[in-house]
């Protein structure tokens, strides 16, 4: 275990009585032409490259809820990136537009993957960040995403999805995923479903994927993010924050974490 891995395993067990000193700020970078807007968080208390996280927001786009999870894990010792999927820093206030800005994603792999590839790039880039030590996380439409970037095989540590869609219609061939995979998912949750979960468990098992999933009785979707109930009563949605697993996945996020970044 190299000296960061001792420090961050020394932080995360016994907590640390030093403060940290969390700095975040806006990057930019390209996409074929498209102009890609992401925050970049990290703890300047901390000397040396460090392993780093993606941060795949939800469907809205890079708000305040993706800034905020990328300090989250900033906090924790890792260098963070907030990416922007949707190109200019674009923000959805209403469903139909979130609706708009995903479905140009999901139509089509090959501008997922190539601006998901420019967040990674930049992310290697920094002085911070150790290049054969990075994770992505994901939230409903970002969980999606990272989960499709580990079918591509690209080479991440670890992939967690937080309520994040299951299906594909390029599922992972034996072999091709080289990352962990961790899926946290909502038994009340009627995007997903059980038999998306089950689909999903089909998938990961004919792949030969080193994958786990974890399902919360009574979690609705979008569970992590305390904005949930407000936005579904405004939108009429089928969102709800349920605070036990919130905290839970974010604890075994944690777990995860530094267990697929100790592993050599």
């Amino acid at each position: 275990m190299n000296k960061f891995l001792l420090v961050l395993s020394l932080l995360f067990f016994f907590g640390s009585a030093v403060q940290a000193a969390v700095q975040g700020k806006e990057v930019s970078y390209k996409a074929d032409g498209t102009t890609l807007k992401g925050y970049l968080a990290y703890d300047d208390a901390i000397q040396g490259k460090r392993p780093a996280v993606l941060v795949v927001h939800e469907w809205w786009g890079q708000n305040e809820y993706a800034r905020k999870r990328a300090r989250m894990l900033a906090e924790l010792g890792y260098t963070a990136l907030a990416v922007d999927m949707y190109g200019n820093g674009s923000v959805a206030d209403h469903p139909t537009d979130a609706a708009k800005f995903a479905a140009e994603l999901s139509r089509n792999l090959y501008l997922e993957w190539l601006r998901f590839d420019a967040a990674l790039k930049l992310l290697r880039e920094q002085e911070t960040v150790d290049t054969n030590e990075i994770a992505a996380f994901g939230y409903c439409f970002g969980g999606g995403v990272v989960l499709n970037m580990a079918r591509l095989g690209l080479p991440l540590k670890g992939v967690a999805s937080f309520h994040g869609g299951l299906t594909t219609d390029n599922p992972a061939k034996p072999g091709k995923i080289q990352a962990r995979i961790v899926a946290f998912t909502g038994d009340d949750d009627p995007l997903i479903g059980a038999e998306k979960v089950a689909a999903f468990k089909r998938e990961m098992e004919n792949a030969k994927a080193n994958y786990r999933v974890v399902t919360y009785p009574g979690a609705k979707h979008a569970f992590t993010n305390p904005d949930a109930d407000e936005l579904g009563k405004k939108f009429n949605m089928p969102l709800a924050y349920n605070a036990e697993a919130d905290k839970d996945s974010w604890e075994q996020a944690k777990v995860f974490l530094h267990e697929v970044f100790a592993t050599k």
